[in-house]
């Protein structure tokens, strides 16, 4: 793998991880083009290491774009581990509390339950984790083997411009997170194992459909991500581990820092264009790269 070659991948993870476009069915694409018409082996494509660290950065970029909210949430979560009246208070609907310092904040709607300890957001993230990790045990190596199947990624990423499309038909939600709406979230999450599914696209979609303010959606979907893409990479780390080092070290470090700096870029732009209502121009180009995939494919 050339560092020109990394790049590009690095830019369509950082990209496509949190534009809601999906970043699983665009390495695909992304992969096969460059194994068409790049030279890239089949064996760079797949590589642990490369995935490792691309993830890596794709982690950092939420940690950047969130670090005054995360530690906020750490913290809070660490103050109550003694005090279960806290945990109970969590699970009440309401607003996800901004920290101060936090990057593209802004003045929530009214809406009941009013301003909420972070320590929810730790509650709300738990409840998602339950049904994408039951489906990721249940249908492992089915969803693994339609990462081969290109016809079937463009498909789905028509169903992701449906999704986004729909967005239209709830204008202006103004409502709250629960645990109950988590669950379903969750759910959708798990939907995006499917590759060309978005992740950030089902899931800000599912919370819009369910009446969540706007941004709250696009923020919630961002930080339940960090714990998904954390564990994913100390997964392939372990298989890293057992296989070795296979890609130079520039390869590695331009890939990262490209998806890093792509990543923080997604993430600001999304949340722009979430409060913009703009969701449809990403479906637009979901449609175009789905149907130009199964006329060419």
């Amino acid at each position: 793998m050339t560092w020109w070659q990394a790049a590009i991948l690095g830019l369509i993870q950082g990209l496509a991880e949190f534009l809601p476009i999906s970043s699983s069915g665009h390495l695909v694409l992304g992969e096969t083009l460059l194994e068409t018409y790049a030279g890239l082996t089949a064996g760079d494509t797949s590589d642990i290491t490369f995935e490792v660290f691309v993830h890596f950065g794709t982690a950092l970029s939420i940690l950047t774009v969130y670090r005054a909210r995360i530690w906020r949430i750490l913290g809070d979560a660490v103050g109550a581990l003694g005090t279960p009246s806290a945990w109970a208070e969590a699970v009440r609907p309401g607003k996800i509390e901004r920290a101060r310092g936090d990057e593209l904040s802004y003045d929530p709607p009214p809406a009941s339950g009013g301003p909420v300890p972070s320590l929810r957001v730790t509650v709300l993230v738990l409840i998602t984790m339950v049904p994408t990790f039951i489906g990721y045990l249940l249908f492992k190596d089915p969803l693994e083997a339609l990462f081969g199947d290109v016809r079937f990624v463009c498909g789905a990423l028509i169903v992701t411009g449906v999704l986004l499309l729909l967005t239209r038909l709830r204008p202006d939600p103004d409502g709250v997170l629960s645990p109950a709406k988590a669950v379903l979230i969750g759910v959708a999450q798990t939907c995006a194992l499917i590759p060309g599914i978005s992740r950030s696209g089902s899931t800000i979609c599912t919370a819009i459909y369910l009446n969540v303010d706007r941004t709250e959606a696009a923020d919630f979907s961002f930080l339940m991500l960090l714990p998904v893409v954390l564990g994913a990479t100390l997964l392939k780390t372990l298989d890293m581990l057992e296989t070795g080092v296979t890609v130079g070290a520039v390869p590695l470090l331009v890939g990262t820092l490209v998806a890093f700096g792509s990543g923080v870029f997604a993430i600001r732009a999304v949340r722009v264009l979430v409060q913009r209502q703009s969701l449809q121009y990403f479906a637009y180009y979901c449609f175009v790269v789905g149907g130009l995939g199964l006329v060419l494919a």
